[in-house]
């Protein structure tokens, strides 16, 4: 009994990979150190094969996450992490949530008022990309690509009108996000174009990880920053932010019905390029670089085409 306790307070780091000498279908595991942990392994071993992937593990709820623990406590499926290649930790999401002018720091380099609600918007599915996926730049289209570091929500349970007070509760855990804006197509194009300038191919890279709620306790006082090249472009902590997790999660399930693996990306801090004096955007070749204390670092290049 003392060790099922153990075992249940164990907090994880929950990835999507591929093996790196294998076919090229999508693996959850636990990152353990310098090993991960393949649960897709051990879920065929029970015979229960885990074919929907991350998300169907998310939507199985406490006795996925129950039997995750068990199998990084036994010590067996163990992979090296020089095997495989980290992937976006989930691939369909029903929902990418994001949140706009939602850090006090941004909202005062925007010169407006924050928001007296979350003000939300979308991206699709198809914007995802992982963990050194590339930032695919279509100079064809814009020319003023710019990065946006966030704090990712990953929603673990199904829920509608979700009360304030128990909203904690159907966070699973986050990860680190990069909301990557076209700003000429956002504010420029056609009178704005929020859809286009947001959702392009490549343009939420998420990763490496979900860390577990149990290993972010406190979500509003971690570190943020982005780095392009090396120089620190964007440097915040989530205590600047207007409306917190809990607040975010209850106001947007008022409104539509969250389900596990459904991701919201927080919102920005201040720092981004468009509102700087000049405007910096991103270059073909850039390393962006967004980091978050107690989670990690989502690293990506921007690849220019055609």
């Amino acid at each position: 009994p003392a060790r099922l306790r153990t075992v249940g307070l164990l907090p994880m780091r929950l990835v999507s990979f591929k093996l790196r000498d294998a076919t090229p279908s999508v693996r959850v595991g636990v990152l353990s150190g310098v090993q991960v942990v393949d649960l897709s392994a051990a879920y065929q071993a029970k015979g229960s094969p885990l074919v929907g992937g991350m998300r169907q593990f998310l939507d199985e709820g406490e006795a996925a996450l129950t039997f995750a623990r068990m199998t990084v406590a036994s010590g067996s499926f163990l992979l090296p992490q020089s095997a495989v290649t980290l992937l976006a930790p989930i691939q369909d999401p029903e929902k990418i949530i994001c949140v706009g002018m939602n850090y006090h720091d941004h909202c005062a380099e925007m010169r407006v008022s924050p928001p007296e609600a979350p003000m939300l918007f979308s991206k699709y599915a198809s914007a995802l990309s992982g963990p050194g996926d590339p930032i695919v730049w279509d100079t064809r289209e814009t020319q003023e690509l710019d990065p946006e570091v966030e704090l990712v929500i990953v929603i673990g349970r199904r829920g509608h009108r979700i009360p304030l007070g128990d909203a904690m509760s159907y966070i699973v855990g986050y990860t680190i996000g990069n909301d990557v804006s076209a700003r000429d197509l956002q504010f420029k194009s056609n009178k704005g174009q929020w859809l286009l300038g947001k959702t392009g191919d490549g343009y939420a890279p998420i990763g490496p990880a979900i860390v577990t709620s149990e290993e972010v306790p406190t979500p509003i006082h971690l570190d943020i920053k982005c780095s392009i090249n090396g120089v620190e472009r964007q440097s915040s902590n989530t205590s600047q932010l207007v409306h917190d997790p809990a607040a975010i999660v209850a106001f947007a399930s008022r409104f539509m019905t969250l389900k596990p693996g459904d991701l919201i990306f927080s919102g920005t801090p201040a720092g981004v390029g468009l509102f700087r004096s000049p405007p910096i955007f991103l270059q073909p070749g850039d390393k962006v670089c967004c980091e978050i204390h107690g989670i990690g670092q989502l690293t990506n290049i921007v690849l220019a085409v055609p």
